[in-house]
Formats: C-alpha cells, structure tokens, sequence
C-alpha cells in the first residue's frame, strides 16, 4: 500500500510538471515604451508633511556640511579637451597629493575628465559644489612604472583626446595619436622609472588606461578620496590668504596649435 502511494504520488508531480511545462501565455510582450520622469520641483509642491518632519533633523545636519564655504574660485573652471581649468586643477591636486607617500610630488598627475561632473564656478566653493564636481569615491593611487609603459600611457592619453594631466606635455592629432611627450620638460627614457598620481579607477585600467595596471609598484594610501584631497587643497589655499586658481599652460595641444 505504501509503495502504491508513492508510485501515485510520483505520478501526480510528474504529471503536474509536463502540464505546466506545455502551458504557455497567451500574451507576450511585442513592445516597450518609456519616458523621462524629471525630478524637479513639481514634485514638491504638496510635500508629505509626516515625511518632511521627520526628515527635518538630517536635513538640517547634511545642510550644515554641505553648505560649509572652504574657499573661493577666483574664475569659472570647467573640465576641457584637450585641455581644461578644472581638470588641469585637479591633476595638480593629485600630484602633489603624492607627496605623502614619495616625499616629493610625483612625476605626473593624471585625472579622467570623466570623472569630473560639474563645473567650479567663481564665488564661494562649498563642499557640496565640490561633491556636485567629484561624486564617485575615487581615492589616489601612486604608481611606479617603467618609461616603456609611460611612453604607452601617454598613446592612451591621446587615443582618449585627452584627460587631466600635470607635470606633461604632450602633442596629439585630432584622430587621437600622440605626436611628441615629454615629463618635466625631458624626453622620456624606456628603462627609466617615473611616477604617476592618479586615481584606483584608472590605476586599474579603465578608461583605456591598459598601461597603469603594468606599473612596477602601486601604493594606495588608506582615505584619501580624491574628492578629500580637493577639499584639503582648497582649505588649505584658503589659510594662506589665496583663491583658487588655475591656467591653461599648453600640456595637451593638438597637431597644429601652438
């Protein structure tokens, strides 16, 4: 009787499993359509009273921070290609930032205007413009990597019509192939050793970058974002009395240009 049970059982199931198998929808899906919601301040026109008072002490504290002034931007600075304020700004920022693992600023800075969401503009910088500029938890990297590979990043560089950069000077086509390089005004040697200030994102090879990851050595210092980095910068400037500032210097020119 037992066995007969099971063998009923088993029947059943298997049964259940082959009609369920051969049923099929009537309906399937022969098209999708969406549109752009926009997050604008329609939606704040009748405000969920309960939500808004709950919400009013964390409001009222991250305000506090992100309204704080660190400094002030003597110009509009915005990231640019080849070249840009703001991302020839930045790319200083990293390399002198690797001074606290070098003792001396590294030989190149190298930041992904990707990277760079917003534009900095003249007035009061607070530390929520500087997280509207860098979102991401991008943190510095300092990386030792022979010329060869150098001479290859730089042919990265260019295939990209340019990134932030410091401590270079490079000539590129617009088609995107490197013409001339140099680092501190000298040719780069293959065997030679050179250092790079740059982000973990590129330090892992994103963005075309496929030479960073063949570096010699890479030290990345524990908590220091890059967005970190700039706002010490900044507090920093604005200690020693100065603004923040930045020039267009010819580090990244187009085949043609002077």
């Amino acid at each position: 009787m037992k066995n007969q049970t099971s063998r009923l059982l088993q029947g059943i199931f298997l049964s259940t499993i082959l009609l369920m198998s051969s049923c099929r929808s009537a309906y399937e899906v022969t098209k999708v359509e969406g549109t752009m919601v926009p997050i604008d301040s329609t939606w704040d026109a009748k405000p969920n009273q309960e939500a808004v008072a709950l919400l009013a002490p964390y409001k009222a504290k991250i305000d506090s921070m992100m309204y704080r002034v660190l400094g002030t931007a003597q110009m509009s600075m915005d990231k640019g290609q080849p070249e840009g304020l703001l991302s020839n700004l930045i790319a200083d920022v990293l390399r002198e930032a690797a001074a606290q693992t070098l003792g001396k600023p590294a030989d190149m800075g190298l930041v992904n205007i990707g990277g760079i969401r917003s534009v900095l503009t003249e007035g009061p910088i607070t530390c929520g413009i500087i997280y509207e500029i860098l979102p991401f938890e991008n943190s510095l990297c300092v990386l030792t990597i022979k010329g060869s590979y150098l001479k290859l990043l730089f042919e990265n560089i260019a295939a990209q019509h340019g990134e932030g950069v410091s401590g270079v000077k490079l000539k590129i086509t617009k088609d995107g192939k490197l013409l001339d390089a140099t680092v501190g005004g000298q040719v780069v040697k293959d065997d030679q050793l050179y250092t790079v200030a740059t982000v973990d994102y590129l330090a892992d090879g994103n963005d075309g970058m496929v030479a960073l990851p063949q570096a010699e050595k890479r030290v990345c210092p524990d908590g220091a974002t890059l967005r970190g980095l700039f706002m010490d910068y900044v507090e920093q400037q604005t200690a020693a009395g100065k603004k923040i500032t930045a020039r267009m210097e010819g580090r990244i020119t187009l085949d043609g240009e002077k």
